[in-house]
């Protein structure tokens, strides 16, 4: 692998011209199709195979004129203080608002709340149930501007009004203050680390160009493949994140090869070849453990995933490709200022060895304290990681509904007063579906059933049951005592479950419960169900690649223990911020509730990846060093002052970036920027940087070991670039690309 990256990278350098315009028209189509496509829309969470969403595919086949998942909205009413929805005056402004939706285009009906009921037991608060036609995807502007116009007119005569259900969900538009800062703070970093204002831009440049060349591939897609405004989201924000990444290291190895005495021409490909196999390396993982998401049955998961993968994968390609071919570009401008000082005078250093001292910086520094004190950082590494992870025993998964929107939005406003005035579980009414099938008293099958479930313990009410025009189908709403996301509302579900099909008496009368409250309860426990085997998965998966990388049994068994810490610190952090409400007023959460249920399975598949990052870089040098000779001590602290100020510079601009994602208004991203920033921070300041230094240093040559019959069998990818080791350096080609004098690595 390195010899063909190293002939890319040289390839890329010296035909800069025609990569640079591929490149260019690569983004251009994309922004072009992006620009044509018709815009995507949300789409609601579907579970094949569980009982709720067998029962929506029965409500679609049983009732054909209806949608049972089609757009609804609540308009809701209250009167003003002192008065009642009940009185003429403001009865007589519902029922105008009402009539402006009746008969209007996709509405199916809007309810009246005087005929069905619809009053709270005071009076003053009423509701209206607008059904519609097609789902909230297809819902068209001017049927949402109607709904928003009958919203006004009763506001004009009064009364308070609010608008509930999926009709007026909208998308979460990308960018804004926060992802602004988050770059921001990632190009200063970049400044800081490279010495040189065109290395950084370089970095920034190319992972601009592959995050905008990714969005628009997705925002092109968004209708045939029926993509979300999460989707993109999730995009943009991997995609910016290891592309500066890559980026940089890439960059890095370059001019560390440039202060070897190399050529410009020469360092591109050996930069490709060496750091360039581990970003090869390291963006397979990210895109093999988000294309694994689809093994959890979930469409928007494995859309997700999908367009995760594919932002990497473009990210690795600009990174071999554009990357080096800008080196071109840029000359020697790409080198820290006093790199460039020290071309210009001539004077120079040896060049250390692997594993020699060179300039005693932070990070070498640091490992010489980790092998001094191996046993003490480890201790308190482990322990601190584990306090962290102590709130993930008490992890609760659910999906966020309006309850958890800020109360500036009229959604939660709505929800807050219905709330009030009807109880709240009426928030997460539960659909039971009788399918009577083979029944020969539809009508006292019905009636037994709806009995049955009213004498479960938590159902405040049950409705009147309404029949398809067969018969063979009847369908009950319950209102639980509970709101939707309680534990009791759960436990409510799982007993009607369990002790209502019975109510048949020899029937055959076959009972489900749906709904969107069930539906997100069963996506819940699918998700906690398939979070042990999937991290099975991906631990295993880990294990297998870094045996083969590093070949050794030792060290990929250490990196997938620390995996798991930094993962379970994460969800620790995600407990203590959306359940228990610490520091939340501080990204404005304003409603604590049960942790998103995607966000674990989708934490460890992306944290899976970028972990592996820090690892293959970090402890690449380190092996590189030790196969030179180098003492385990030497190599550990070569691979810090080769790696480490590298490294650590990537984790701030990737925990930078994601932190960005805090401050936009969808929870869900919200829930994903705090996990993803917690799990690099732990995993790359703590995991690779005390844990592993610390482990390497107890186990010393050991680490390294491999049994014979493995050693025979794996194959060798040489991601340290061994195999470049014997080629001779191109000879410098002009004033322009004159070769820098050796300097001690990692001195600027």
């Amino acid at each position: 692998m390195a010899t063909f990256l190293y002939r890319i990278g040289r390839w890329a350098f010296r035909r800069r011209r025609p990569v640079g315009a591929v490149w260019l028209g690569v983004l251009v189509l994309a922004g072009v199709a992006a620009a044509v496509a018709p815009s995507g829309q949300e789409e609601e969470l579907a579970m094949p195979g569980t009982e709720s969403q067998q029962a929506f595919d029965l409500l679609d086949e049983r009732f054909p004129e209806s949608n049972s998942q089609g757009a609804e909205a609540r308009l809701v009413f209250r009167a003003p203080d002192g008065q009642r929805v009940t009185a003429r005056e403001n009865r007589a402004a519902v029922e105008d608002a009402l009539g402006t939706l009746n008969g209007g285009r996709q509405v199916a009906s809007a309810t009246d709340p005087y005929g069905t009921g619809a009053v709270s037991e005071d009076g003053t608060i009423a509701y209206s149930t607008v059904t519609y036609t097609v789902d909230a995807v297809d819902l068209t502007g001017p049927a949402k501007s109607a709904l928003e116009d009958a919203a006004d007119r009763a506001r004009d005569a009064g009364l308070t009004v609010e608008i509930g259900g999926s009709a007026l969900e909208s998308e979460e538009e990308p960018g804004g203050t926060t992802e602004i800062i988050g770059v921001a703070v990632a190009a200063v970093v970049l400044v800081l680390t490279l010495g040189s204002l065109v290395a950084a831009g370089l970095s920034l440049l190319t992972a601009f160009l592959g995050v905008a060349t990714a969005f628009g591939l997705v925002s092109a897609l968004a209708v045939p493949l029926g993509l979300t405004s999460t989707v993109a989201i999730l995009a943009l924000m991997l995609g910016l994140a290891v592309g500066i990444d890559y980026a940089l290291f890439i960059t890095s190895r370059f001019r560390d090869e440039r202060a070897r005495g190399h050529g410009p021409e020469e360092a591109a490909g050996r930069a490709v070849g060496t750091a360039g196999s581990a970003v090869v390396f390291a963006g397979a993982t990210v895109v093999i453990a988000l294309a694994g998401l689809g093994v959890v049955g979930i469409p928007e998961l494995t859309k997700m995933g999908l367009g995760g993968a594919g932002a990497v994968a473009l990210a690795v390609l600009v990174a071999l490709t554009l990357v080096p071919a800008l080196f071109g570009f840029f000359g020697r401008r790409v080198l820290s200022r006093s790199a460039r000082r020290a071309a210009r005078r001539g004077d120079g250093h040896p060049h250390p060895v692997p594993g020699t001292p060179g300039r005693a910086g932070l990070g070498v520094r640091w490992a010489r304290f980790v092998l001094r004190r191996p046993v003490a950082v480890l201790v308190v590494a482990v322990l601190g990681l584990g306090a962290v992870a102590l709130p993930a025993l008490s992890l609760e998964l659910g999906l966020p509904g309006d309850e958890s929107k800020s109360v500036h939005t009229t959604e939660r406003r709505a929800y807050d007063l219905l709330s009030q005035g009807f109880g709240p579980g009426f928030n997460g009414p539960l659909t039971v579906v009788v399918d009577l099938s083979g029944t020969e008293d539809a009508r006292a099958a019905t009636d037994r059933v709806a009995e049955a479930v009213r004498e479960v313990d938590g159902v405040a009410s049950v409705g009147d049951p309404v029949f398809d025009r067969a018969e063979d189908t009847a369908v009950l709403t319950a209102v639980p005592r509970t709101a939707p996301n309680s534990g009791e509302t759960k436990d409510l579900v799982q007993t009607i479950r369990d002790t209502v099909p019975g109510a048949g008496a020899g029937t055959d009368t076959d009972v489900l419960v749906t709904g969107t409250t069930a539906l997100n309860i069963d996506i819940s426990e699918a998700m906690s169900d398939a979070l042990l085997p999937y991290l099975s998965v991906v631990i295993g998966l880990a294990v297998l690649l870094l045996t083969v990388v590093f070949r050794s049994l030792l060290v990929p068994v250490k990196a997938a223990l620390g995996f798991l810490l930094s993962v379970g610190a994460a969800f620790g952090v995600l407990v203590a911020v959306f359940q228990w409400g610490w520091a939340a007023d501080l990204i404005g959460i304003e409603q604590t509730g049960p942790v998103m249920s995607l966000m674990p399975i989708l934490v460890i598949g992306i944290v899976f990846g970028l972990a592996m990052d820090y690892e293959v870089f970090l402890l690449s040098r380190m092996r590189e060093a030790h196969v030179h000779g180098a003492s385990p001590g030497e190599a550990v602290v070569s691979g810090f002052r080769h790696s480490g100020r590298v490294v650590a510079a990537a984790a701030v601009i990737m925990i930078s970036v994601f932190a960005g994602f805090i401050g936009m208004s969808s929870l869900t991203i919200q829930t994903m920027g705090v996990g993803l920033a917690s799990a690099v921070a732990f995993d790359a300041f703590v995991v690779r940087m005390a844990i592993a230094p610390a482990v390497l240093a107890l186990l010393g040559h050991r680490a390294w070991w491999l049994p014979r019959i493995l050693n025979r069998v794996l194959p060798n990818v040489d991601i340290e670039g061994g195999a470049l080791d014997g080629r001779v350096p191109a000879p410098a080609t002009g004033p322009a690309d004159a070769v820098i004098p050796r300097l001690p690595v990692g001195r600027d």
